[in-house]
Parts: C-alpha cells; structure tokens; sequence
C-alpha cells in the first residue's frame, strides 16, 4: 500500500527526466507509460509494465490501464488521467490534486508538472484509481 502523497512526491523526484519512448530510467529517460509504472513500483504498488508499443496510438494502451485500475468519480492527487488525442487515448499522467498533473511529455521534451489548462482538461477521456494508492 502507498499514500497518494507518496505518489505524487515520488513523481516529482523524475521532474526534469527527459522523454524517451519506451524508457523506464529515472534521470536518464522515460516516457508518459513508464513514469506511471515505475513510480507505482518505486512506492510499492505493483503493476503490470507494458513493453513493444508504438507511438501510433491503437487503442490497446488503454485496455491495460482499465485492466488495473478503477474508475475515478472524483479526481484525487494519485490517480491516473487517460488522455486522447486525436481518435485513442494515447497519453498518461499522474494527478498531483484535482487540477494538476505530472507527466512525461514528448513536447516538453521531458517530465513535467502543470495545471490542467482547458486544453489538458478536454482532452481527458478518463481518470483512473490504482488499487494499493490510497
């Protein structure tokens, strides 16, 4: 088991790791997947890594968040926001509280933590509650 503030401030010690595709690496590169994996594993939550994805989305990045999580009524800081763009949801991030979120994004060329501007908050498709983060 993990608090969500266990969460958010292990999220915040990869703020400033750059974005790599597929990376899983603290200060070295990773992307919006593997910070949500590794951060999870870091404060103790197990969950299942995904590896051989492409950067096109397909759809399938979403069947295995749904896969391990539960819906999230209610946005707390630890919770995982789904984003879609264009037609899939293809992007992850970490809530830090109900308006913000940390993530790996390849436009910022790194992880990054941001209010959720109306832009971000249109684009979310669903918010998620990992079990073991409470």
């Amino acid at each position: 088991m993990a608090t969500r503030q266990q969460v958010v401030d292990e999220a915040r010690t990869w703020i400033g790791t750059r974005w790599q595709h597929q990376g899983r690496l603290k200060g070295v590169g990773v992307d919006c997947a593997g910070l949500v994996v590794c951060v999870m594993r870091n404060v103790g939550v197990e969950v299942r890594d995904v590896d051989g994805y492409t950067r096109r989305p397909d759809g399938s990045l979403l069947d295995i968040v749904r896969a391990q999580t539960e819906p999230a009524d209610v946005w707390c800081a630890g919770d995982v926001a789904v984003f879609q763009w264009d037609n899939d949801p293809c992007h992850l991030a970490i809530m830090t509280g109900p308006n913000s979120i940390i993530h790996a994004h390849a436009l910022s060329r790194g992880v990054v933590e941001h209010d959720l501007d109306p832009k971000w908050r249109m684009a979310i498709v669903g918010v998620r509650r990992v079990p073991g983060v409470e």
